[in-house]
Order: structure tokens, then C-alpha cells, then sequence
């Protein structure tokens, strides 16, 4: 059970297109991100201005506090936006890195499997029991991979809805929050 040098440079190679697979997700990843970051800067300064405007136009306090509860609404959506979207790109590359590590877990297991596979053939008489043993903590190894994935995304998809119950919540309760400010005023 010796290593050729073709298996190491398949291999390393493996590896590095693994690598560059990594580092271009996450420069994706961060690339969208800082585009959503100057887009949003962009936008927050235009509204910024145009509220200073609005607001510097009113003619009096009770038309000021209408003015800032009608303003009041757009920016929490805005916000409310903002923050699903960056919930979606790094939900997105938190999903893209996992199809990469499980390929890389799939990969490996596979190797293990056949190295221990080639070792049970040339082992001495009697190893059986140690062989079987290997395999065993092997299956073990793979059931609770498979268990602790299986709840990593059942985690994820009750964040997920929870992050949307949030979001709904909180549009809901602005929304019912603005027409109070404007009978208050």
C-alpha cells in the first residue's frame, strides 16, 4: 500500500482546485457584499439629503413630527432590506462551502475506505477482528457526520424562518406604529 508519485500529484492537485474553489467563493462572497455595502452607503446618503430637505420645509411642529413619521417607515424598510440581504449572501456561501466540504468529506471517505479495503487484503491471518472494528467506527464516524449535518441544516432552516417571522413582525409593527404617531401629532 504504497503512494505513487502520479496518486500525490493527484492529490495535491485535488487539493489546490479545492483551495482556489474556497477562496473564489469567498471573494465572491465578500464582492457582493461590498457592492450591497456601497450601493446601501449610496442610497442612505440620497435619502439622508432628501429627508434634511423634506423636513427643512415644514412649516410647523405638528407638520415636522408627520413629515418624520411618513420618513420614519421607508428607512426601517430599507433597513429591514438591507438585513436580509446580507443574510442571503452569507446564507448562500455558507451553502456553496458546505456542497465543497461535503465533496472533500465524501472524497476522503472514499480513500479511507479503500485503503482500509487494500490493507484487509494483505493483512496477516486473524486481523479480521480489527479490520472489522475499523470499519465499524468507520460506519460510526459517517452516521454521526451524516447526523450532526442533517441538524446543522434543520438549525439553518429554523433560522431562516425565524429571521422572516422577525422581519414580518417588525414591518408589521411599523407599519401599525406610523397612523398612531399621525393621530398623536
Amino acid at each position: 500500500m504504497y503512494t505513487t508519485p502520479e496518486q500525490f500529484a493527484g492529490a495535491t492537485k485535488a487539493n489546490v482546485e479545492t483551495l482556489l474553489t474556497i477562496a473564489n467563493t469567498a471573494f465572491a462572497s465578500a464582492e457582493r457584499l461590498a457592492a450591497l455595502n456601497l450601493n446601501t452607503a449610496r442610497t442612505l446618503l440620497e435619502d439622508s439629503v432628501n429627508t434634511a430637505k423634506t423636513l427643512m420645509g415644514a412649516k410647523d411642529v405638528q407638520e415636522l413630527i408627520s413629515l418624520q413619521t411618513s420618513l420614519a417607515q421607508p428607512a426601517i424598510e430599507k433597513a429591514i432590506a438591507y438585513s436580509k440581504s446580507v443574510y442571503e449572501i452569507a446564507s448562500q456561501t455558507q451553502e456553496e462551502f458546505a456542497k465543497i466540504f461535503d465533496s472533500q468529506y465524501a472524497e476522503i471517505n472514499k480513500n479511507v475506505a479503500s485503503a482500509l479495503d487494500k490493507a484487509a487484503k494483505n493483512a496477516p491471518a486473524g486481523s479480521d477482528v480489527a479490520v472489522a472494528a475499523v470499519k465499524s467506527a468507520l460506519a460510526a464516524a459517517n452516521s454521526a457526520y451524516e447526523t450532526m449535518n442533517k441538524a446543522a441544516r434543520q438549525v439553518a432552516e429554523m433560522a431562516e424562518a425565524n429571521v422572516a417571522a422577525a422581519t414580518s413582525a417588525t414591518v408589521k409593527a411599523v407599519g401599525a406604529a406610523a397612523p398612531k404617531a399621525k393621530k398623536a401629532a
